[in-house]
């Protein structure tokens, strides 16, 4: 599918879609049915939810604010999916007060860890809410990316700080509550029983670079989605990135599905 995100948005998304696509497609292929049912923990306004229910996925949408739920739904109704999401109103700490235990394929857990008071737990939730064969899509903000930026911005005591801080906060004044490294986020993943299928680093780049560079130079936008494509998959990268993305398998999952990075074409799909 053709990507309306293109301009600007896309290079937030455009890894994680790509990937999460590949998860969604062989997980379709090991269930041999073609809709899954999907779980989108934190999902908002439905970023990603209403692309994955355009592909013809059944999502349920677990969020705290009301009117998230509201825009989730209004949009839904706009791109044709509404009779395929379905919004709620609730958190990953009570997740199974409005969602089924064991009863999804694929659960997305994206820019939520930040938020919680005990990310083990959320994680856990996350997984119990898995069939046998699943696959979870972790997404969480990366502890080195906010280093290098507070540092090129200059600010570098606040730099030392997110360095030093348990929590990855650079100071008073940081919107993000917590940050991760990578073997903080596949520690989480491998504790609560999952294997780890694939790791990527998301906005190695792109948060770095000019904005007038990208919107005014002929191509390079382009050339910056392809240079953020190429470098989420190497670990050298994922200690500076933005974000973090893994991926989780269940014993299940690895048993019946082709493993992640698996030699098949991918397409470019809506995010």
């Amino acid at each position: 599918m053709s990507d309306p995100m293109r301009p600007r948005a896309s290079l937030r998304t455009a890894v994680v879609w790509e990937v999460l696509q590949d998860a969604l497609d062989r997980r379709v292929k090991a269930a041999g049915r073609e809709s899954l049912d999907v779980l989108d923990t934190g999902g908002g306004s439905g970023n990603f939810a209403v692309p994955v229910a355009r592909l013809g996925h059944r999502v349920t949408v677990v969020d705290p604010s009301p009117n998230a739920l509201f825009a989730l739904e209004r949009r839904a109704a706009e791109a044709g999916v509404a009779d395929r999401v379905k919004g709620v109103q609730g958190d990953v700490h009570g997740l199974f007060d409005v969602a089924e235990r064991g009863g999804y394929d694929v659960v997305l857990c994206h820019g939520v860890l930040e938020y919680v008071d005990d990310p083990a737990e959320g994680v856990r939730n996350a997984v119990a809410a898995l069939r046998p064969e699943g696959v979870l899509s972790l997404l969480a903000a990366g502890l080195g990316g906010a280093v290098l930026s507070r540092a090129l911005a200059g600010h570098f005591k606040e730099a030392r700080q997110a360095l030093d801080d348990p929590n990855g906060r650079w100071g008073a004044g940081d919107p993000v509550p917590r940050r991760f490294t990578t073997e903080q986020l596949t520690g989480l993943v491998e504790g609560a029983g999952l294997r780890v299928g694939a790791v990527h680093g998301v906005r190695v780049f792109a948060d770095l670079v000019p904005g007038v560079l990208v919107d005014t130079e002929p191509g390079a936008l382009e050339a910056l989605l392809k240079l953020e494509e190429a470098a989420a998959e190497l670990p050298a990268f994922h200690s500076v990135a933005t974000q973090l993305h893994v991926l989780g398998e269940t014993g299940g999952a690895t048993e019946t599905g082709a493993p992640f990075g698996a030699d098949e074409s991918d397409g470019v799909a809506e995010a």
